[in-house]
């Protein structure tokens, strides 16, 4: 079977190999459809953390059951697979906190991924979803992220939003943020990606966030700022700015991940009661929160996957969608 390796920052080698052979307690998967998110570009650009090389890439993963030893699937299921994989005896686990395990393996991440023709992995974290399309199983993983991270700041109706960054992650946010009747407003530098926020979810308030953001802000809050921040951008200075957006007795949500040192002013965060809270992953009860959202047509899948490629010419894609100028949104790899 053939497979996609990162061997280092900058180069993929696409390799054949034996098909792999489960064990008792795993599922034998075709993969047919890997999405591309902002893990798998930061790794191959060499700024992702909690990464080393070589590693398969691959996390988003649409499949089909193979081989299987489970009265609870067949082959020929169409499954996700929920990517984390944890110890479950850790202080996280035991609280139901999977998603944070001190020992997690994320594949694609700690360990080999999805860009594989064919891939053992636990039966326990498959979902089964036999009405989805291969393309919504490979996004169920990004908004499951974003469904976490709306569940971790338990939006109210009515209260004010801010995103920063119109990632895939962020758009997952901004459209689940509306489900939960928040007022959303989007930041981002990249006039295509507002442009999606406004015309496909329905965001009514775009920033260019080189502009005066913190007055259109108020602005549009009346002068109160946003009750809720996220940073889905992982950039540094994103994620350092985010306070000046909060309202007082805010919340602030840091999706994004970088790798370096955050410096933060204490007399600010103080004098507002600012809550700052980390979002990592995703658990069961967002999946199927992910799935739900997905088989109700509430996320426009179509214009969302805005590259598609087949396996064997992604290798020769892939620097073009670290381009801005491509105007990628979500990058999709045919298996």
């Amino acid at each position: 079977m053939d497979y996609i390796i990162c061997e280092k920052p900058g180069l993929f080698d696409l390799r054949q190999t034996e098909v792999p052979k489960r064990h008792s307690d795993e599922a034998l998967l075709e993969i047919k459809r890997v999405g591309i998110c902002g893990t798998d570009l930061h790794a191959y650009a060499g700024n992702q953390a909690f990464f080393a090389y070589p590693r398969i890439l691959g996390h988003e993963l649409a499949a089909v059951i193979l081989d299987v030893d489970d009265e609870a699937f067949q082959p020929g299921d169409k499954v996700v697979v929920m990517p984390y994989i944890s110890c479950k005896t850790c202080v996280a686990c035991r609280r139901g906190k999977t998603n944070c395990c001190t020992n997690i393996q994320v594949l694609g991440v700690h360990t080999d991924g999805g860009m594989q023709q064919k891939i053992a992995v636990p039966k326990d974290l498959l979902l089964p979803t036999k009405n989805l399309s291969y393309e919504e199983m490979a996004i169920v993983e990004p908004l499951a992220i974003a469904a976490h991270a709306i569940s971790r700041a338990e939006i109210a109706e009515g209260e004010r939003v801010v995103v920063m960054g119109c990632g895939p992650i962020g758009l997952g946010i901004l459209k689940l943020a509306q489900i939960a009747g928040a007022v959303t407003i989007a930041l981002d530098k990249n006039e295509q990606r507002l442009q999606f926020a406004k015309q496909q979810l329905g965001v009514a308030h775009t920033i260019d966030i080189g502009t005066d953001a913190v007055s259109q802000i108020k602005e549009i809050t009346n002068g109160d700022l946003a009750n809720v921040v996220f940073d889905a951008s992982g950039n540094q200075k994103a994620l350092e700015s985010g306070p000046q957006y909060m309202a007082h007795g805010g919340r602030f949500v840091l999706v994004g991940l970088s790798k370096g040192t955050l410096t933060y002013n204490h007399p600010e965060l103080h004098a507002k009661e600012a809550t700052i809270m980390c979002s990592r992953n995703a658990n069961l009860t967002d999946f199927k929160n992910a799935i739900s959202l997905l088989e109700q047509k509430l996320f426009p899948t179509e214009s969302f996957i805005t590259h598609s490629v087949h396996y064997s010419l992604m290798i020769n894609q892939f620097d073009s969608w670290l381009n801005p100028e491509t105007e990628v949104i979500k990058a999709m790899v045919e298996f």
